[in-house]
């Protein structure tokens, strides 16, 4: 049973959580300490860009920035136009904030804390490779400092994806309504969801429009900037700064990706399956022991999605030919908007609930994650 002071240390901080209270130019000096992201103390996962330490980049969602502090408030410090974030205080309801005017560089998370240690989650939720976001540090109370990181979990996933991955449309509840920042939200997905499930942490690598071979509305003989094209980058359509894929070593790789290729206009099937074939072996090469889990999301069906079945099952079966026992298949079930739909045709968040709840009863029993 919760003791009453932990039952008051939660109300006090759902009272006191004030989103996008403090707004200042990055010029301006504002009263506290500031921690620089270099701070070896600040807990970073994902695929960042640290080319400049002080601004830290990144285009993915579903990168986090953690870190314990000590003290009563936390104001975070960003690139103005770097969109949206969850974060997450001391374990309560994670909330959003927003840095979505020239001037949103400071946002306070939190203010009238306890006077102890707390731990702050940031998740980035949305798509950046237009806005290119940048962590600038934090600001904390006078004369108070981090403390040492939270924890990670040792198990680790990577997702490889394309709008379903990032949540696209996850909070709006029209299907008709068009893609908005405002509405789409990673840490509601399939992919967070069941990453939270399995005790995981979660490396994401998708994008809206993105194919194996060919993007949302591209030509039949592919595009030149597919997923297999962009995947060893650190950032989104930068070609000048090549990943380092010892930076995190997934235990499994899911891979859910095609219903670009296949979902509008023509494609080649062969193309298609070719493009899957390469992909697999790029991944091999880059995680020579990870599983492997290539999987059909819930927005197709019928005829493009057996093709896309089809591609998927054969560089299952030739990899298993070649001796490699570690990649298999999955099928999400098909949206039949009995679960709402979101923005664009988009799964709901009830439907990535329950494509979370499909995928992770897998996961669990393929890795054995019990």
């Amino acid at each position: 049973m919760k003791s009453i002071s932990m039952i008051f240390r939660g109300i006090f901080l759902l009272l006191f959580l004030v989103v996008n209270v403090a707004s200042m130019a990055r010029t301006i000096t504002p009263d506290g300490t500031f921690v620089k992201p270099t701070d070896k103390k600040i807990q970073y996962v994902g695929r960042i860009s640290f080319k400049n330490p002080l601004a830290p980049c990144f285009t993915y969602p579903g990168v986090q920035i953690n870190a314990r502090f000590e003290g009563t408030s936390l104001k975070m410090v960003a690139k103005p136009m770097s969109g949206y974030f969850m974060a997450q205080i001391d374990g309560c309801k994670p909330f959003k904030v927003g840095f979505n005017s020239p001037n949103d560089s400071i946002v306070t998370l939190a203010v009238a804390l306890p006077d102890e240690a707390h731990e702050v989650r940031l998740t980035y939720v949305v798509e950046g490779f237009r806005r290119h976001p940048e962590f600038w540090g934090f600001i904390l109370d006078n004369g108070r400092n981090l403390l040492n990181p939270p924890f990670l979990p040792k198990r680790k996933i990577e997702f490889i994806g394309d709008s379903m991955t990032c949540g696209l449309g996850i909070e709006s509840m029209n299907e008709k309504d068009p893609y908005m920042a405002e509405t789409e939200n990673y840490y509601y997905s399939y992919a967070a969801r069941t990453a939270q499930a399995l005790d995981a942490q979660a490396l994401v690598v998708a994008c809206s429009g993105v194919g194996v071979y060919r993007n949302h509305g591209g030509p039949k003989s592919g595009s030149n900037d597919n997923m297999s094209v962009v995947y060893n980058q650190t950032l989104w359509g930068d070609n000048t700064e090549t990943w380092n894929f010892l930076r995190y070593i997934p235990d499994v790789v899911c891979v859910n990706l095609g219903m670009n290729d296949v979902g509008n206009g023509e494609y080649d099937r062969n193309f298609l399956l070719n493009a899957y074939r390469n992909f697999y072996k790029q991944i091999r090469t880059n995680y020579p022991r990870a599983k492997v889990v290539f999987i059909s999301g819930s927005m197709l069906v019928g005829t493009r999605l057996e093709h896309l079945q089809y591609a998927m099952d054969e560089v299952v079966r030739d990899a298993r030919i070649s001796g490699d026992k570690n990649v298999f298949r999955f099928d999400m079930s098909w949206q039949t908007g009995d679960l709402g739909m979101g923005a664009c045709g988009h799964p709901s968040m009830w439907q990535h609930e329950k494509m979370a709840g499909e995928l992770t009863a897998y996961l669990r029993g393929l890795m054995e994650w019990f």
